[in-house]
């Protein structure tokens, strides 16, 4: 059963709520969301497999105080569900992300729609049918790509790279959400390759339609768009001095160790829009990758790295700021290692103590979450809270 997302926007408990009332709001909350709320139509506006549902970040802002003047930060944000959730309540958010693709989709979510952004589409399906782009130099094209989408793909690119600055983001996230539809590869959530009946036609069409309801999503966004800051950069190597406030609430999922490579879905989306996946596959945490090479990756890995995010969010928070994480467990070489517990124990080191902690049921639809390899069928929701 689904239910129907309020259109207002909506507000955060206010900060003299009780333990006793967050806890009780905490405790009567269905974590597993049998019955889902209906997404903004934001979410949808590009694939992005393994992401964060909405359900989650939106419970947990409605169970939350938020300390006024105070930032909503999700230092592994992805496509930015937790920025949209804290957008529509009203909240000023940061979110950090390695991966270009997930920057991309945060951003345009969580923009103002640019004005002329319809004019501009339709000066780039104009130029598709004048243009003759090089290809690019890209490993392993042919095996993805027939010729004729290549080339469509490269006048495509060339268009919108032509187009106003300020509607480059809105284009390309459109052009990216059509990339792998375009390809050989098999989805979203399958790296293999093969036949499919599509040609450079399609090109055109697919971003024409992708266009439209990029706009359509965000001309219906009837919240106030309070500012949200992207940053593209891997947290280990965050700028902890770039705030200018402090964060009273963290909300993320952090990468399991050995169950998703979030890099290798998006890899040729990466490429087209001129970025280097293999630069992004070196620094992803928890890419599997890791774990299958010379000296791998371990459990110790993640804690080691765990603890360098806590450090760097015990830099960026408020007094008595909230930090929440909804992590699955990890299947590394045979061994089942609890990554719960694993950043429960160096959240106390930090000084954040426990404050709520329950299991969530992971739908079995959710393909890209129940991976052979990892068999995750439940995920923790840990709430902890920092010092004085």
């Amino acid at each position: 059963m689904r239910t129907s997302l309020h259109a207002t926007s909506l507000e955060s408990p206010k900060v003299d709520v009780t333990d006793q009332e967050i806890l009780r709001k905490l405790e009567t909350t269905d974590w597993s969301f049998e019955s889902r709320i209906i997404q903004h139509e934001v979410e949808s506006v590009h694939p992005y497999p393994a992401k964060f549902i909405s359900d989650l970040p939106a419970a947990i802002l409605d169970a939350l105080p938020s300390r006024p003047n105070t930032l909503l930060m999700d230092p592994f944000c992805g496509s930015g569900t937790t920025l949209a959730e804290g957008q529509r309540r009203g909240l000023q958010t940061i979110g950090v992300d390695l991966n270009p693709v997930a920057c991309l989709i945060a951003r345009v979510k969580t923009a103002p729609l640019p004005k002329s952004a319809a004019q501009s589409a339709a000066m780039v399906l104009d130029k598709l049918g004048n243009s003759a782009a090089l290809v690019p130099l890209i490993p392993n094209l042919g095996h993805w790509f027939k010729g004729s989408v290549q080339a469509q793909l490269a006048n495509l690119m060339q268009a919108i790279s032509e187009a106003p600055a300020a509607d480059q983001d809105f284009l390309k996230l459109a052009a990216s959400s059509i990339i792998v539809r375009v390809s050989n590869q098999d989805s979203d959530t399958r790296y293999a390759a093969v036949d499919k009946p599509v040609t450079g036609s399609d090109v055109a069409k697919l971003f024409e339609r992708a266009c439209n309801k990029l706009y359509e999503a965000l001309e219906r966004r009837d919240y106030d768009l309070v500012n949200s800051r992207v940053i593209e950069s891997d947290i280990l190597s965050f700028d902890c001095e770039d705030l200018e406030k402090k964060v009273g609430i963290f909300i993320t999922s952090p990468p399991y160790p050995n169950a998703y490579e979030y890099w290798l879905y998006h890899k040729y989306r990466m490429w087209w829009l001129g970025h280097d996946p293999l630069a992004v596959k070196q620094k992803e945490i928890g890419a599997r990758a890791h774990f299958f090479k010379k000296n791998h990756h371990t459990a110790d890995t993640f804690i080691e790295q765990m603890s360098a995010v806590f450090e760097i969010m015990n830099f960026v928070a408020a007094p008595k700021a909230w930090a929440c994480f909804v992590v699955g467990r990890s299947k590394i070489h045979g061994l089942i290692v609890d990554n719960a517990k694993i950043i429960e124990d160096v959240a106390a080191q930090a000084g954040f103590e426990p404050f709520f902690r329950t299991e969530r049921v992971v739908k079995s639809s959710r393909k890209s979450f129940n991976l052979s390899h990892a068999n995750i069928k439940t995920e923790t929701v840990l709430i902890l809270r920092g010092a004085q």
